[in-house]
């Protein structure tokens, strides 16, 4: 029996389609092209209208195709919400099953036709590989589905993130990039304090010389630890990502997040102090109702102060079911798209600022992909630094040979707005 899988949405999709994938090999199925696969298997994404839109495409365009032979599968996000929706408008669908139903999924190819191998195997992984510690969400933002979709926070044990770490790194993973609804919230529902702290602690140790980076930190969870922890530690990346959504005090208590800006002064600054280095990435959102022009200003100015080395953006947009598709004082379109490019602008003026500051450096690069040559005929690789997060943010460009999980020191030699030129100085040993 064989299956393809295709993933759509965030990180915490794709790690979960890779513990999909070692269930479905451990009952003894392969991987194979859409074409030839006896299960076609759709890991949806509904964060987002266009994440909705791009989820029921894949699963039409599949549906369009199958094979009577064949079976159907989606999985995920999409059946959390639209279950019966989608079992009445796509036919051709043969089972729906929810978020976290791997076992599910994985009996029946059991059942279609695959032959348990007793062997546990790991799916090859990349330089990077995502590390799910929990899921769900307590925060109950006006605009966010999630908790609709995924429910209330919980953690996976400490033993169990030690143990999937561990195949990971066994797989290739040079670098586990640790994700969840509020990773900072990891361990509460177990009754642990500074649960994000313990478990990077445990985990450094246990994976020796590779990379840990963490996303996704609600920022009024950032304990003191957390930040010791981190700066302490050579393996952990000094990156931190703090989805801070806007700057405006209103616009934020609308949202209902976190709204002392004063406060998330303060965690920044220690942040910073305690790693002069880091490399702070942060998502806002123009665009929410009865945002201002004197609230987006308000977020201009704190871009402006700020400095985030990365910055990603996204325009509001009301999903059925939240608080914020109901409010009052929905923004045209036209005004969203204007904010939007111009909060990008700024935020690319100060990515190229940052970025110019690395010129003459030395950074340790985990090389990520071959390239094609240059304008001189070289060999060239793309790789990243601790500075970068895999797919969001950018690229060392460098001229020399080189393979994907290899590690090189490289002396930055030019800046682009969101990629650096480098050239390879030496090997060196891999570290955050």
């Amino acid at each position: 029996m064989s299956y393809h899988l295709l993933t759509l949405g965030c990180p915490k999709n794709v790690a979960d389609s890779r513990k999909l994938e070692r269930l479905l090999q451990e009952a003894g199925a392969a991987s194979e092209t859409a074409a030839r696969a006896d299960l076609l298997i759709v890991n949806t994404c509904s964060f987002i209208d266009q994440a909705k839109e791009e989820s029921i495409n894949a699963v039409l365009r599949l549906a369009t195709k199958k094979r009577r032979s064949q079976k159907l599968v989606v999985i995920g996000c999409l059946p959390e919400l639209y279950h019966q929706e989608l079992i009445a408008e796509v036919p051709e669908i043969d089972h729906v099953f929810g978020v976290e139903s791997w076992m599910q999924v994985a009996e029946l190819a059991s059942k279609t036709g695959a032959r348990r191998s007793g062997t546990a195997t790991t799916p090859e992984a990349g330089p990077s590989a995502y590390l799910k510690i929990a899921d769900g969400c307590n925060a109950r933002c006006a605009f966010c589905v999630i908790p609709r979709i995924k429910g209330r926070l919980h953690s996976e044990p400490i033993q169990a993130v030690v143990e999937e770490a561990k195949r990971l790194v066994d797989g290739g993973a040079k670098e586990l990039v640790l994700v969840a609804q509020d990773s900072t919230a990891y361990g509460r529902d177990m009754g642990m304090k500074n649960g994000l702290a313990g478990l990077l602690e445990r985990l450094a140790p246990e994976i020796p010389s590779v990379w840990l980076r963490v996303m996704y930190a609600y920022p009024g969870h950032i304990s003191s630890r957390l930040v010791q922890t981190m700066a302490g530690s050579p393996q952990v990346c000094h990156y931190l990502d703090i989805p801070l959504q806007h700057s405006s005090s209103v616009v934020l208590k609308r949202m209902r997040r976190p709204h002392d800006p004063a406060q998330t002064g303060r965690t920044l600054e220690r942040v910073r102090n305690a790693m002069p280095d880091i490399a702070l990435r942060t998502t806002l959102m123009v665009g929410f109702p009865g945002e201002t022009e004197r609230d987006f200003a308000d977020l201009l100015a704190f871009v402006r102060q700020t400095k985030f080395d990365h910055v990603g953006a996204f325009m509001f947009s009301p999903q059925e079911g939240t608080a914020a598709a109901q409010m009052p004082d929905q923004l045209p379109e036209a005004v969203m798209r204007r904010r939007y490019r111009e909060l990008m602008r700024v935020a690319q003026e100060i990515a190229l600022e940052a970025n110019k500051r690395w010129v003459g450096s030395e950074l340790t690069v985990l090389v990520e992909s071959k390239g094609g040559r240059d304008d001189a005929g070289r060999a060239m690789f793309a790789g990243r630094s601790y500075r970068d997060a895999p797919e969001v943010d950018g690229l060392v460009l460098c001229a020399g040979e080189a393979l994907p999980g290899e590690i090189r020191r490289v002396r930055i030699v030019e800046a682009l707005a969101y990629d650096l030129i480098g050239e390879v100085v030496e090997d060196s040993p891999p570290s955050g």
